[in-house]
C-alpha cells in the first residue's frame, strides 16, 4: 500500500487526503496547530457564532455541490436569508445598496450618470492584448475609472483584503479574462455563460448550523482514526533514494521520524521554508514558492442590543472604496446572513480592519481597534453606544495575493515535482484562497 503523508490539514490539505484515501494510500496527514481546518475555524463565544476565516461558501457550478453530497454535508447547508441579497457600499458618507436589476441600476446613486454610461459601453470595448494586466487596469480599461473606485475597489478589499493595483487578473479573477478573451466583452459572455453546463441558475451562498468549520470537520471524520496527526511540526525532510523521511516535532518537543512514498505538501507559502530541505533537486525553487504577499487582517466581532441599531441591517453588509479615506475595510452583518449567530435580540456584526490598504491598523492595540470600529459603526450604523460583546481575531498573514508572481510560484511547483518524483505541492497560494478552489483542488 502506498503511504502518503499530507502536510498541512487546512482545507486544501483535508481534500487531498481524503482523495489519496479513496485511491486506497495509506493517509497521514501532518497538522502544527491543534486542530484542523487551517483558518475555517468556529467558535460559540456568550452566545454568539463567530467563523475566524471564511464565513460564507459561494457556489457557483455543480461540482462542488457534488462534492458537498459526497461529505454528507449537503443536507446540513444553509443558504443565506435572502436579505443578505442585499448589498452595500459607502459613498460619500452614507450606506448605498448596489443594484440588482436593471431598474434599481437606473435609480441607484452608486455611479453618476457619466459612470452608468460608461459601464453600459462595456461591449463595445476592444478586448485587451495584456494578459497580465493588474485588476485595476482590466476593470477600469472596460467598465471605467469610477466603477473600478465604487465597484471594483471594495469589492477586491473584501474578498482579498487588497488593492486592485496589486493583483493579477490573469491569476486572480481568469473567468473575466476569458470572457473578455472568448466574447470580446465581459457582459456578453456572462449572458451566454448562463448555460454552461454544470453551472447554477443562481450562485448559492451557504453556511452550516456550527459554522463553516463544520466542513473540514466532517471530511476528518471520513478519513480513518489514526490519519490526522495534531501538534506535530514538520521540521525537516530529506529526499532519499525510493522514499521521502521526515522529522516532526511535536507539542512535547518530542522529535519523531517517518518515511513515506508520496509527500503532498499543502502549507501557506510563507511556512514552506520554515522547513529544511535536504537532498532535494532545484532546492532554491523552494524559496520562489514562499514569496506569496500575505497582509495583516483583524477581524473584529461587536454585538449590540437589536434597539442599539437604526441601521435595518437588511442584507449582506457594506464594504468601504478607499476613496472614502475610513478606517475600516468593511463589515458584515452576520446576524442577518444567517440564523443563529447572535443571541434572540442581539445582532453581531464582523468587520475588517487592516489588509494591503491599512496594515498598520491591524497591528493597533484590541482597545484602539474596538474604538475605531465602534466610531465607524456609530457614523455608518448609526449605533448607540457600546457593544455588549467584543472580540478581535488576528491573522498577522491573512489572504495569499493571486499577484503577478503566482505564475512563478506555480511554475517553481512544477519544476520541483518534476525533478523530485513523489513530491507535490498545492494550497491556497497556488488555487487561489476562495473556497471552491480549495475544494477543487488539484496538484499544480
Amino acid at each position: 500500500m502506498t503511504r502518503t503523508c499530507i502536510i498541512g490539514a487546512g482545507l486544501t490539505g483535508l481534500i487531498h487526503a481524503w482523495r489519496a484515501h479513496q485511491n486506497g494510500e495509506r493517509v497521514t496527514i501532518l497538522e502544527a496547530a491543534s486542530v484542523p481546518g487551517g483558518v475555517l475555524q468556529s467558535r460559540r463565544v456568550e452566545g454568539y457564532l463567530l467563523d475566524y476565516g471564511a464565513n460564507t461558501l459561494s457556489v457557483r457550478n455543480q461540482e462542488v455541490i457534488e462534492i458537498l453530497n459526497t461529505f454528507g454535508l449537503l443536507d446540513r447547508a444553509m443558504d443565506a436569508n435572502p436579505s443578505a441579497n442585499n448589498r452595500f457600499i459607502v459613498r460619500q458618507g452614507k450606506l448605498i445598496a448596489l443594484p440588482h436589476s436593471l431598474s434599481s441600476f437606473i435609480t441607484s446613486p452608486f455611479l453618476s450618470l457619466a459612470g452608468k454610461l460608461r459601464l453600459l459601453g462595456e461591449p463595445f470595448i476592444p478586448a485587451g492584448k495584456n494578459r497580465d494586466e493588474s485588476v485595476a487596469d482590466f476593470i477600469s480599461r472596460r467598465l471605467g475609472k469610477e466603477a473600478l473606485d465604487y465597484a471594483g475597489n471594495p469589492f477586491l478589499s473584501g474578498v482579498y483584503a487588497a488593492k486592485p493595483e496589486s493583483l493579477s487578473i490573469r491569476h486572480a479573477f481568469p473567468a473575466l479574462l476569458e470572457l473578455e478573451q472568448t466574447h470580446g466583452s465581459i457582459f456578453k459572455g456572462m449572458l451566454k455563460s448562463r448555460k454552461k453546463p454544470g453551472r447554477l441558475p443562481k450562485a448559492r451562498l451557504l453556511s452550516f448550523p456550527d459554522g463553516m468549520q463544520e466542513l473540514p470537520r466532517q471530511i476528518v471524520n471520513l478519513l480513518p482514526n489514526d490519519s490526522l496527526k495534531l501538534d506535530t511540526k514538520v521540521v525537516q525532510i530529506e529526499r532519499l533514494e525510493k522514499h521521502w523521511h521526515i522529522i516532526t516535532d511535536n507539542r512535547s518537543h518530542d522529535r519523531e521520524e517517518e518515511s513515506y512514498d508520496q509527500l503532498i505538501c499543502t502549507l501557506p507559502s510563507h511556512q514552506v521554508n520554515e522547513i529544511e530541505w535536504l537532498g532535494l533537486r532545484e532546492t532554491q525553487l523552494i524559496g520562489q514558492l514562499s514569496d506569496a504577499v500575505h497582509y495583516p487582517l483583524a477581524l473584529v466581532y461587536h454585538g449590540y442590543d437589536r434597539e442599539q441599531v437604526s441601521h435595518p441591517l437588511n442584507g449582506f453588509g457594506f464594504l468601504v472604496p478607499e476613496m472614502e479615506n475610513r478606517q475600516i475595510l468593511g463589515t458584515l452583518f452576520s446576524s442577518t446572513i444567517f440564523s443563529g449567530r447572535a443571541p434572540e435580540n442581539k445582532v453581531l456584526l464582523t468587520t475588517f480592519v487592516g489588509g494591503e490598504r491599512q496594515p498598520d491598523l491591524a497591528e493597533l492595540d484590541d482597545p484602539s481597534i474596538h474604538d475605531l470600529v465602534q466610531a465607524e459603526h456609530a457614523e455608518l450604523l448609526e449605533t448607540n453606544g457600546s457593544p455588549s460583546f467584543r472580540k478581535i481575531v488576528r491573522w498577522p498573514k491573512a489572504i495569499p495575493l493571486p499577484d503577478h508572481n503566482m505564475g512563478k510560484r506555480k511554475e517553481a511547483a512544477k519544476v520541483l515535482q518534476n525533478q523530485n518524483p513523489g513530491l507535490r505541492f498545492s494550497g491556497s497560494h497556488l488555487c487561489g484562497p476562495a473556497l471552491p478552489s480549495c475544494l477543487q483542488a488539484d496538484i499544480v
